[in-house]
């Protein structure tokens, strides 16, 4: 019952929030980031967490990206994703990889000095950038498994060939 209450608090929380900054929905954000998961902690700083969350994604979504771009030393999947992207995907990657990149530098300034306000213009700004990363990711991804059973194929010798 208190997660209940504890999800409860943070809604209206983040909607006094909403309106103050001119935020995305609290639906929306947690459909994308899973922004309840802040109720796990106590914070005063709603919006320090919110962003948190968001950037997490991104950076999850960062190395991913550099593992295929550079697999060195990657998984054995990872090379059979680079298996199926053609010159087209690898471009669509490299250009979310270099504004994931970006993301990752102007949050350093973020964490360094608090600002509610600031907090507030990147989540808009992040949550932007992330409805255009995931479509473009998302087209990929449909290349990807289209094309998984033409280019991945066991080559008897027990990797991916």
């Amino acid at each position: 019952m208190a997660e209940e209450f504890n999800l409860t608090k943070l809604k209206e929380t983040y909607e006094k929030l909403k309106l103050k900054y001119n935020l995305p929905l609290f639906k929306d954000m947690n459909e994308n980031f899973q922004i309840e998961k802040i109720t796990e902690s106590e914070t005063e700083f709603i919006l320090r967490e919110v962003r948190k969350y968001i950037t997490d994604k991104f950076f999850s979504y960062l190395r991913f990206l550099e593992s295929i771009l550079t697999p060195t030393n990657a998984p054995m999947f990872v090379f059979a994703i680079t298996k199926t992207l053609g010159v087209e995907e690898r471009e669509k990657l490299i250009e979310l990889y270099k504004k994931i990149a970006k993301v990752e530098l102007e949050v350093i300034g973020l964490d360094l000095i608090y600002s509610e306000q600031e907090e507030a213009e990147a989540i808009k700004k992040y949550y932007e950038l992330w409805q255009g990363i995931k479509n473009k990711l998302l087209e990929v991804v449909e290349v990807i498994k289209k094309n998984w059973d033409n280019k991945i194929e066991d080559n008897g010798k027990g990797y991916f060939g």
